[in-house]
């Protein structure tokens, strides 16, 4: 088995920062390339009290404010610096920032960067906050047409 390219989901949390830096080891262990990905999912917001008399719930996701799109953005770059800045030392990384769906922006990505290897960290959810929250790691999981490393965290509390 060869890995020579391995991409690795990231986010703001403690939990895909764990599952970075497994990556990376994993990376520098084959000398692997890396790509780095980080999803920026649409925010819906609460409609208006106007709205709410229509019967209509939620607003259209925030994507045509410029000043918006561009936080999320420098929000995105600053995360794939980060992590780039602690783990990569000297590995060629290719940096994916996309805005959408999660698992389906991860999944592209893998596509577009040939990956051998899918690392992805997981909040180890369990029973209603699953159900109600879903599984991006699960989603991945079955729908990917490479291998997918899922790196539980458990939290010392």
């Amino acid at each position: 088995m060869k890995i020579s390219k391995i991409l690795i989901a990231v986010d703001e949390s403690k939990y895909s920062e764990h599952a970075a830096e497994y990556g990376f080891e994993l990376a520098h262990f084959y000398k692997a390339d890396v790509g780095l990905v980080n999803i920026v999912e649409p925010v819906v917001m609460p409609a208006t009290g106007a709205d709410m008399v229509t019967g209509t719930i939620f607003e259209p996701p925030i994507t045509s404010d410029p000043e918006f799109i561009h936080i999320q953005k420098e929000a995105s770059e600053n995360i794939i610096g980060q992590t780039i800045k602690h783990f990569a030392g000297d590995l060629k990384v290719t940096q994916f920032s996309e805005y959408g769906s999660t698992a389906e922006g991860i999944l592209s990505c893998s596509n577009q960067f040939n990956a051998d290897l899918i690392v992805i960290g997981t909040h180890s959810r369990t029973g209603l906050d699953r159900l109600l929250l879903g599984s991006v790691a699960e989603d991945i999981v079955r729908h990917s047409l490479v291998p997918v490393l899922v790196v539980p965290f458990k939290d010392e509390n």
